[in-house]
């Protein structure tokens, strides 16, 4: 297993489930995935959301994408880090360019609101049925 394998399953099953924690109480929510290369994971959301005022508070996130499968074959992906936002003109152009139904949501690339956050250090693995009580033996890749 190395970064690759799991840039490619992020890829494949965008959907994913984004934990936070306000205070002591932790948040999930169903989130959709940019994209991801050796520089890190890219999400986007927008700035006025709670969840960006969650990451501001605690950046340490972890995500967990899901390939939908039956149960045999049912495969998690984990990732985890601490949340950077960025403020780039350039991704904001390829953001809207990716995903051009979040045009209606904002001015264009220079609205303020876009926020884009990447995870660019951290933790990654799978985990499987067949892992269950095998979780301290799992391979982990370190980005």
């Amino acid at each position: 297993m190395n970064l690759q394998d799991c840039i490619a399953f992020a890829a494949k099953n965008p959907v994913c489930f984004l934990a936070t924690a306000e205070n002591d109480q932790p948040h999930v929510r169903a989130f959709l995935f940019w994209f991801a290369d050796e520089t890190g994971f890219y999400f986007e959301t927008f700035r006025p959301k709670d969840v960006c005022s969650q990451i501001r508070a605690n950046p340490k996130v972890e995500i967990c994408f899901f390939n939908h499968g039956d149960l045999p074959t049912a495969k998690t992906l984990r990732v985890r880090g601490a949340a950077e936002f960025l403020d780039d003109l350039r991704l904001k152009e390829r953001l809207i360019a990716d995903m051009p139904f979040l045009k209606s949501y904002g001015a264009g690339p220079s609205d303020p609101n876009y926020q884009i956050f990447r995870l660019a250090h951290g933790d990654a693995h799978f985990w499987t049925m067949a892992d269950i009580l095998k979780e301290h033996t799992l391979e982990h890749v370190q980005f």
